[in-house]
């Protein structure tokens, strides 16, 4: 049994209306969740196949980091989905700083992380203090890297042409990603 602790602003998208989602991901990930709503706290429990199981904790994590339930689960469509954090506490200094990074990660009128998820193909979340990325091995680091491009100050065109030559070079190598129309 693994245990994880989620934002209480994010537990109701744990549980869904009704229990829905919740029940959704006991099935898919073959795993019972035992969720305490006071304080956040998940208890996931392993029934089922055990390597499917082990996805269980990272999508509870990635709903309390900010992700749909939707993609979440996606997590199961392929063993090589991953979900990591960038702790954006660790890049700043103070709080400013933070809302200053978080800006800047977003971009005007939310299109740097629109295209950090156009450009690599995965999913990209910004929510409090961390940027969570659901993707491929290759599509994570690709993002990870242009975050951390990011926060040590480069502009943005430089992590727009990164993050091209990273598409191109996925492209070449027949590594798979989605592009959405947008």
């Amino acid at each position: 049994m693994q245990h994880v602790t989620i934002p209480q602003d994010r537990i109701g998208a744990l549980i869904g209306e009704g229990g829905a989602t919740m029940r959704r991901i006991e099935d898919q990930a073959e795993v019972r969740l035992d969720i305490d709503s006071e304080t956040g706290a998940v208890a996931v429990e392993t029934v089922g196949d055990p390597v499917m199981g082990l996805k269980g904790p990272d999508i509870v994590r990635a709903i309390g980091r900010g992700f749909a339930p939707e993609e979440a689960l996606s997590l199961l469509d392929d063993d090589m989905r991953m979900f990591e954090l960038v702790d954006l506490d660790a890049a700043t200094r103070n709080k400013n700083d933070l809302r200053r990074q978080k800006g800047r990660l977003i971009g005007e009128g939310g299109r740097t992380r629109q295209l950090m998820e156009e450009l690599t193909g995965a999913s990209v979340v910004i929510y409090g203090s961390t940027v969570g990325i659901i993707g491929g091995p290759e599509q994570v680091r690709t993002v990870r890297s242009a975050v951390e491009m990011i926060l040590d100050g480069a502009p943005h065109g430089a992590v727009y042409s990164f993050l091209e030559r990273r598409r191109s070079e996925m492209k070449r190598e027949g590594l798979s990603y989605h592009e959405f129309s947008g």
